[in-house]
């Protein structure tokens, strides 16, 4: 089950659970109170048949003076219940009935017994109706997302021929009319397009399963390495001591990748992108244009530049959620942009 799919099972199931379970509730604290005035009436009618027959084991009887209560009703206490009868033939005596507090309180606790058997039963049913609905209300989204994740797979599939086609004939287009502004145009485009491709295969696969340590430092050797080959105007510096990370190693590539190639892409001629890791956060920092609006970077389709679709730093986002990685961004225009990954979920102390 991916991360979506948990995320909307669990929000399906504890809206039915939750919705359910507190009517359930206040259904059985009504009918638990109902059960309470119907015992009170109970003892209240043996006690007027006791008043008559004086056959009584379960009350104590007493006579006394009146007094302010009213005859015929009955009260509750501290003590207990009580209730008082006239006694034929007699004015200066009235009968009293007694049900003490400690023989009252383990009838309560019968009810309250019953009740809370009856309601975790109940309880327990509208569980596994909940899971049950819940699985069964993420069917349709999973099929979606089966089928969706096919589509991409097919379509990054189909670009394979004519990419490779692409590249093909830029080379000997190059080979033939030499260095040219717009062959290289052209085959930034196609890098481009397969840089694309690699983040969307990274994004399809499952990567919060598939764990490993690796080194940070070297990762991020290895990316510059690469980088600096393409942008040798840009002045590439890492502050990395060795340290462990335990992740999925192709998809935090792919974060890293997307970040420092983007510092590069967008910077100033002699500009300069830092790479620091420290307090547990990988900071990658340049002083290129920056950006107009850090807040929807991570917008899909967002792009402030002509270059890229908008993509890239959308499933940069998508990938950092499944790896359990915060990502920030500070970034302010012709100063340079900050990207803060905190890694303290996945750094191995």
């Amino acid at each position: 089950m991916s991360k979506v799919e948990l995320e909307s099972f669990l929000k399906s199931f504890i809206l039915f659970f939750s919705s359910l379970g507190v009517l359930i509730t206040i259904l059985f604290y009504i009918n638990y109170s109902k059960e309470i005035q119907t015992l009170d009436e109970k003892l209240f009618s043996k006690m007027r048949v006791c008043s008559l027959t004086l056959k009584c084991e379960q009350f104590k009887i007493d006579f006394i003076k009146p007094t302010k209560e009213t005859l015929y009703t009955l009260y509750k206490s501290e003590d207990g219940l009580s209730s008082y009868y006239p006694i034929p033939n007699s004015q200066q005596y009235i009968m009293s009935l007694e049900f003490n507090a400690q023989k009252y309180e383990k009838e309560l606790q019968k009810l309250r017994n019953r009740a809370i058997w009856n309601f975790s039963i109940t309880l327990s049913v509208i569980f596994a109706l909940s899971v049950i609905f819940s699985f069964y209300a993420l069917y349709p989204l999973r099929n979606a997302l089966v089928l969706t994740q096919e589509f991409i797979k097919d379509i990054l599939h189909d670009f394979n021929t004519p990419l490779a086609s692409l590249r093909l004939n830029s080379s000997m287009l190059k080979k033939e009319i030499g260095e040219n502004e717009k062959v290289t145009r052209i085959e930034q485009s196609v890098q481009n397009i397969l840089n694309l491709q690699l983040h969307l295969r990274s994004y399809l696969h499952n990567h919060a399963m598939q764990k490993e340590k690796f080194d940070l430092h070297s990762i991020i050797k290895e990316q510059l390495h690469m980088l600096e080959k393409n942008y040798p105007k840009i002045d590439f510096h890492i502050d990395i001591a060795p340290t462990a990370l335990v992740t999925n190693k192709e998809a935090f590539t792919r974060i890293v990748n997307n970040l420092i190639s983007n510092a590069a892409k967008y910077n100033k001629q002699n500009g300069f992108v830092n790479i620091v890791y420290e307090k547990k956060s990988l900071k990658i920092i340049d002083n290129g244009k920056g950006i107009k609006k850090p807040k929807r970077i991570f917008d899909r389709f967002y792009k402030e530049q002509d270059r890229g679709v908008g993509i890239g730093l959308h499933i940069v986002k998508k990938l950092c959620d499944e790896l359990d990685i915060k990502i920030s961004v500070q970034s302010a225009l012709d100063e340079g942009t900050q990207f803060t990954l905190d890694l303290s979920k996945i750094t191995l102390d």
